[in-house]
């Protein structure tokens, strides 16, 4: 029964992440029916230009070219931030954990904004992704390293090291807007994040790193599950708790800078869906991953939808999501130090 619950769930987000795809395909300055588009995509895929008879000649355009990259990149990171959320917080055994708490996402903003100061040598598109990567991992190690005592992580010391990283690493962007000068409006904006123009290649770079992510995170997901019981009982059953920590963490870091050198930085995704998922589907790791990666892409673009879409003027998605997350940190938060009074 339980099985076939979780079945149900996992159909029930595909069927809902594939739906919001096309009917947000269909949303913004043109309103584009929704077989208009089945059909768009159908000619795309068959290869069949004929489908496209009756159709406006500017619909393909729209919807391949300009409206479904973006839809399908806030689709992948919103999956991507809600994987590494899973990943810091059944390694950390914390729920505040995620890479935005942990500073991760900092790191990787700071990197990224350093590539586009520095306009380096690298073609500029690479270069955004490899500075972002090294940004996430120096931080990644600093934040570990502060909170590790006698070969062991704290928890309770984690999220001070992450915010503590964050402020200096805030500092540096800051440091890094001032020399901008003139340029300073593009940093600004892509540190605000956003999903506007987005290309093709935005979506094959996130979908690869968003693959390579799940497929080792759902390896070691009974791993995951065990470590849970605490360091010594993991490796009396049989796992490197060690080695497992720092492939999972690399691993996560690795899809989050990814995800924040294409979109900036977006909070709280990684917090909010884990803990929403947690509730349903219960603690094992392997049957969390999934159905957070599809909750999360749900949770983005529909943000992304509603700022692209509805509202009167396009509102930074970061904000957006800050605005959610915020006050559910808050809670959370709350809810911790409860329990453990």
């Amino acid at each position: 029964m339980i099985k076939q619950s979780y079945s149900i769930l996992l159909i029930t987000l595909i069927v809902a992440t594939m739906g919001a795809i096309i009917i947000s395909a269909g949303m913004g300055y043109m309103v584009i029916p929704v077989g208009d588009i089945v059909k768009v995509l159908w000619a795309n895929i068959s290869g069949n230009d004929a489908i496209l008879q009756g159709i406006d000649q500017a619909v393909p355009f729209v919807v391949m070219d300009v409206r479904l990259p973006r839809i399908l990149t806030a689709t992948l990171v919103g999956g991507g931030l809600a994987m590494s959320g899973v990943v810091y917080q059944g390694i950390l055994l914390n729920p505040l954990a995620d890479p935005y708490t942990l500073g991760v996402s900092s790191g990787a903003a700071f990197g990224a904004s350093l590539a586009l100061l520095a306009n380096l040598i690298l073609p500029g598109y690479l270069s955004v992704p490899i500075f972002a990567f090294v940004g996430a991992m120096v931080t990644l190690f600093v934040v570990l390293h502060l909170s590790t005592f006698n070969g062991q992580i704290s928890a309770n010391t984690l999220i001070l090291s992450g915010v503590i990283v964050g402020a200096i690493l805030s500092a540096g962007i800051s440091f890094i807007k001032y020399l901008a000068d003139e340029q300073v409006a593009v940093i600004i904006f892509w540190l605000m994040g956003s999903f506007a123009s987005r290309s093709w290649l935005d979506v094959g770079l996130v979908a690869v790193a968003l693959a390579v992510g799940f497929v080792i995170t759902i390896y070691y997901g009974r791993d995951l599950n065990i470590m849970a019981l605490g360091g010594r009982s993991a490796d009396s059953l049989g796992v490197d708790s060690g080695r497992t920590r720092k492939i999972l963490l690399v691993t996560a870091s690795f899809v989050t800078a990814l995800c924040v050198a294409v979109s900036g930085i977006i909070g709280f995704i990684g917090l909010i869906v884990p803990h929403l998922m947690r509730y349903i589907v219960g603690p094992d790791n392997r049957k969390l991953l999934p159905v957070s990666i599809l909750a999360g892409a749900c949770l983005l673009l529909l943000a992304d939808t509603v700022t692209r879409a509805v509202l009167p003027a396009e509102v930074p998605i970061g904000v957006l999501t800050a605005l959610i997350g915020g006050p559910f940190f808050c809670v959370i938060f709350r809810r911790k130090q409860k329990g453990g009074k």
